[in-house]
């Protein structure tokens, strides 16, 4: 592949977009506009339409800037006659209502859609000499989220609104049809074989995980002396234990369990010298997290009791994702002021159990195989980890001098591990970072690709 610089450029006329090749033109965004079509709010259940339902979009089908047309909610029978504009290709769906940094997001319809439709959140943009796909590309770039960030600079903060007339407005480097054309074969070229590196990155990151739970998992059930005197434990998925650990019910090891508190706070997390009240999602996947909190408002009373100090060991009991129930960490750090909610358990341990070993035991997949079985027999409350469960759970527990040895190789190897996957993440942050810069450069025209890949005769 090889692109260089156009031969002559000229100012576009608008600071977010610089100098663009001297025959292109930066126009207003309608003049490429056929029409744009907005659709209209029904009552739906939060699950997709199949077979012949009819379906509504969620905002959420373009959150990641591609359209995803299973993101819809089925719409009640009686509302069929209601629902209006259905999804057709070659259009390009605008979430006009939504978050700072996702209004404004686009995606493209590659083929139509019969019995999907449009609420009011969502437009539906048809357009005329313009290729789709090139203006979903400059979609993702900074000169077109400069102008979304600039039309709805005086909405709301929470939930912005972009409006028709700013939209059409925005500016819009225009180059010829074939240049178009010839800009999308290279980008669909060039960001596949991005995006094919990003997934076997992220592949990566999965075993990696993968692994680490394994050594978890196996350190603690299995101990670090594979020549040890094993025994059945009579636990299906705990197997052969080492001979001297005891095998017993959670609540031998446990002096007490404390729950907190759950006022109505507020939705921000709390300033330095407020009292906040920490959230289930604090502890998610065994590491905590203080920034997980809400500010508690001034005119209640905080409860000293409930503070979070280092050294606790918390669990989250109650959670919207069930795999998240039963996440267990051990605060090494914390600041001042932070409170428990009633979501989380307070974990208090008799003196034998090692706090960190205990964490480790409580995130394996031994103790998710229980966690899981209580939560899918739980009558109702499947997203709820009762305490009377939880003091049932089956724990090894090896001498006290064997957790430490254990804690300690725990930590080596989880390190190891976790910087691997550090480095895959940073690479994969770099390949988004190199997609992102290429499809920016070419839409605006800052390198010339007409010649870099040959097109398909049907494109050229």
């Amino acid at each position: 592949m090889s692109v260089t610089k156009y031969s002559d450029y000229k100012e576009s006329g608008a600071v977010w977009l610089g100098d663009i090749p001297a025959h292109w033109s930066a126009v207003p965004l309608k003049q490429v506009i056929a029409r744009i079509e907005s659709g209209t709010s029904v009552n739906a259940i939060d699950m997709p339409a199949v077979d012949n339902q009819i379906g509504v979009l969620k905002t959420s089908c373009v959150y990641h800037g591609e359209f995803d047309p299973k993101e819809n909610k089925a719409v009640l029978p009686e509302e069929y006659k209601r629902a209006s504009c259905s999804v057709t290709a070659n259009t390009l769906i605008v979430s006009r209502m939504n978050t700072p940094g996702l209004v404004g997001i686009a995606g493209i319809v590659r083929q139509s859609y019969r019995n999907l439709y449009l609420p009011d959140r969502l437009w539906q943009v048809h357009f005329h000499h313009a290729n789709p796909a090139y203006v979903h590309y400059w979609s993702r770039t900074a000169s077109y989220r400069a102008q979304v960030e600039v039309a709805c600079a005086g909405t709301s903060s929470s939930m912005q609104n972009l409006g028709q007339d700013a939209f059409r407005s925005f500016k819009f480097p225009r180059p010829s049809i074939p240049e178009q054309n010839a800009i999308v074969h290279f980008l669909d070229h060039e960001t596949a074989k991005i995006d094919a590196l990003v997934t076997e990155q992220q592949k990566l990151i999965v075993l990696l995980k993968e692994k680490r739970h394994a050594i978890i998992s196996h350190a603690v059930t299995k101990g670090l002396n594979p020549t040890v005197p094993m025994k059945n434990s009579g636990v299906d998925w705990l197997g052969k234990v080492p001979a001297h650990w005891t095998i017993c019910a959670i609540r031998r090891v446990l002096l007490r369990v404390e729950q907190g508190w759950s006022p109505e706070c507020f939705s921000r997390p709390a300033e330095k010298e407020e009292w906040g009240v920490l959230k289930a999602g604090c502890v998610n996947r065994g590491v905590f997290d203080q920034n997980e909190n809400k500010a508690l408002p001034p005119e209640l009373t905080a409860i000293p009791d409930y503070e979070v100090r280092v050294g606790d060991v918390l669990m989250s009991r109650a959670s919207g994702s069930p795999e998240l129930v039963g996440s267990t960490a051990y605060v090494t750090s914390t600041r001042e002021r932070l409170m428990l909610s009633d979501k989380i358990f307070r974990l208090k341990l008799a003196p034998h159990m090692h706090p960190r070993f205990f964490v480790a035991a409580l995130n394996s997949r031994a103790l998710r195989e229980q966690i899981e079985q209580a939560l899918s027999g739980g009558n109702g409350l499947a997203n709820n980890l009762p305490q009377s469960s939880l003091l049932r759970f089956v724990l090894c527990v090896p001498p006290e001098e064997e957790q430490r040895d254990i804690c300690a190789h725990l930590d080596r190897e989880t390190s190891r591990i976790d910087a691997l996957i550090s480095e895959v993440v940073r690479a994969t942050e770099l390949l988004l970072e190199r997609r992102a810069s290429l499809i920016s450069a070419a839409v605006t025209g800052k390198i010339d690709v007409r010649n870099a890949i040959a097109l398909p005769e049907e494109v050229a």
